[in-house]
């Protein structure tokens, strides 16, 4: 028998309100990134005002092209739909959760201030983003400075920006490692090496239910035992989050002529946490050795 009628189903959420707004990007690292609201429901364009770098295009620190990955990674909720000179559209798999948050990047042609536009993809209950106008606004300036001096750019710079990759350069390969103590595991990655420098480019995966970790330096020891030291590059933000990864570059600009192919790296990190691999294998040197 059926009491009191039918059971009362929950209303449907209403659908959420479209938006076409103008976003704009500075190049500042102190101002936060601009958020970009995303649903399965519907793609989102963002539209450039000059023509973009597509080969640099990155969800999460991790190169993309349309609805490939040009790395290996675990299968991402960020869908990239299409590029072309001036636009993206993305879409995400599912709506994100409440505080998920995924990076998308890319760099302008042209190389001018701001190079960069950057943007976090969320997830809203009330509304979407269905076009976005990306505005490029130049950095004030005080009257006539002198330009500070650029740095040069670091082997990290090439292998960012995908001039440098495991198709185009020989490289050599990185083990996978892990550490359960301390709730730390890397994925298998790529070496690269130039003539006095060498570079380790591998994904480190924070376990659930640790204390978000933070990479502060590394060393890399080969059959001599002595250490090198080595720069570390943190793409996608300077931590891993418990359950997440993080994509890290381990750079020695100082490599000695003498040295081997094969190193243990060890990156520490915040808190006494750190990470062992223990087989590194860079290319070997090509004949001649000081090329």
């Amino acid at each position: 028998m059926l009491l009191g009628g039918a059971v009362p189903r929950a209303d449907a959420a209403p659908p959420r309100t479209p938006r076409v707004r103008p976003v704009a990007v500075t190049g500042t690292p102190a101002e936060p990134l601009p958020e970009i609201r995303v649903e399965k429901a519907t793609p989102t364009l963002l539209y450039f005002p000059t023509e973009i770098a597509k080969s640099t295009l990155t969800v999460d620190g991790v190169l993309r092209t349309v609805d490939k990955v040009a790395v290996p990674v675990d299968e991402s909720r960020i869908r990239i739909v299409d590029v072309g000179e001036r636009s993206i559209i993305v879409q995400p798999e599912a709506d994100l959760g409440p505080g998920e948050r995924h990076e998308l990047s890319v760099f302008f042609a042209d190389g001018r201030a701001p190079a960069r536009a950057a943007f976090v993809l969320v997830t809203a209950p009330a509304d979407v983003d269905a076009r976005i106008d990306v505005e490029r606004r130049e950095q004030p300036t005080a009257a006539c400075p002198a330009e500070a001096p650029r740095p040069p750019p670091g082997p990290e710079d090439f292998v960012l920006l995908g001039y440098a990759d495991k198709e185009g350069v020989p490289t050599g390969t990185v083990e996978a490692a892990s550490d359960d103590p301390r709730g730390l595991q890397s994925e298998f990655g790529w070496t690269y090496r130039g003539p006095r420098w060498a570079l380790v480019d591998v994904r480190i995966w924070n376990s659930a239910g640790q204390r978000p970790w933070t990479p502060r330096e590394a060393t890399l020891t080969g059959k001599g035992g002595v250490p090198l030291r080595a720069r570390v590059v943190t793409v996608g933000g300077e931590d891993a989050p418990p359950g997440g990864s993080l994509r890290v570059l381990a750079v020695a600009d100082n490599l000695p002529p003498g040295a081997g192919e094969v190193f243990a790296l060890e990156i520490r990190g915040a808190g006494g946490r750190n990470l062992v691999i223990p087989r590194v294998a860079f290319p070997m040197r090509a004949a001649g050795g000081d090329r």
